[in-house]
């Protein structure tokens, strides 16, 4: 397996893009907007120039990794003849559905489809799909070239075979792949989204400020970023949009999103996205300042 289409040249993309091209595979990166896949292969360049001043990788190395990259906007040329294609598309359902779809029927029939959702139910995808044995979920985290953890989703119908392979290739780009089922939330973001959204009850609640709730969480339970900076580093968008999958799936109502998470959605106010969340990214992505609705 040496061909790999990654369908969406966004955060996640790119950064898988990146990940699989760098350890030795050819890469065909899909969007539709071509601003997108130059912005793409630009965050790409920059990643690449960041581990050569580490001393991680060589010039030379750098330029073998980017050669390896090719950009489509139509994604019937950027799928020929790939062995694996991930799709890393908006976390949206209907989306989802309509490219594996549309991957069903342009895509050799050996050919794996993989989808880099962080919710969404792997078994619904496949179902819409001429291959459902041969539909999984490679779930990478952000940023995809340093997190090693992927969580390898079964689907209902996912076969051994393809686990397998899918289990081996994660290996091969240095990843710690962990296999999990195929339920809302899988494993990360069923324990994570539910913490960073009792942070946010906890904070609309009056109980502690912004600096106070996350500063509790790194000195407390010794994590490297406080769940509120987390959150808008994922984006409120997602993480909204996670644990309305969740609801849907257990109706349970513990994973129902708090009114003022909803609140800052609709406000349009995302987090780093946006350049402002729960602090004020203005100036700096480091999360340095309160936003000004949260100061007291």
């Amino acid at each position: 397996m040496k061909n790999i289409a990654v369908v969406g040249a966004g955060t996640m993309g790119n950064g898988i893009a990146h990940t699989f091209a760098q350890s030795g595979f050819n890469v065909s990166l899909i969007d539709i907007n071509e601003a997108s896949l130059n912005t793409g292969l630009a965050t790409i360049t920059k990643n690449l120039d960041r581990l050569i001043s580490k001393a991680v990788i060589s010039e030379t190395q750098k330029h073998e990794t980017l050669s390896r990259i090719s950009t489509f906007t139509d994604i019937n040329s950027g799928v020929n003849n790939a062995d694996l294609v991930i799709e890393a598309a908006s976390e949206h359902l209907d989306l989802k559905l309509k490219i594996f779809k549309q991957l069903s029927d342009i895509c050799n029939a050996k050919t794996i489809l993989a989808t880099n959702t962080s919710s969404i139910s792997i078994t619904q995808i496949a179902a819409v799909t001429n291959r459902p044995d041969r539909v999984i979920g490679m779930h990478f985290m952000n940023p995809v070239p340093i997190m090693k953890l992927v969580e390898i989703i079964r689907g209902y119908n996912t076969s051994d075979a393809v686990t397998k392979t899918i289990m081996e290739i994660s290996k091969t780009l240095g990843k710690e792949p962990v296999e999990v089922n195929d339920y809302p939330g899988f494993v990360a973001n069923r324990i994570l989204m539910p913490m960073l959204n009792e942070s946010i009850e906890t904070l609309y609640n009056g109980v502690a400020g912004v600096k106070e709730i996350d500063n509790v969480m790194k000195l407390g339970m010794a994590h490297p970023m406080g769940p509120l900076q987390l959150a808008d580093f994922i984006g409120l968008d997602v993480c909204l949009s996670i644990l309305n999958v969740m609801y849907d799936g257990f109706k349970n109502p513990k994973y129902a999103p708090s009114p003022l998470l909803v609140n800052m959605v609709r406000a349009g106010k995302l987090g780093i996205k946006s350049g402002e969340g729960f602090y004020d990214y203005s100036t700096s992505r480091k999360a340095e300042v309160i936003s000004s609705q949260f100061l007291k």
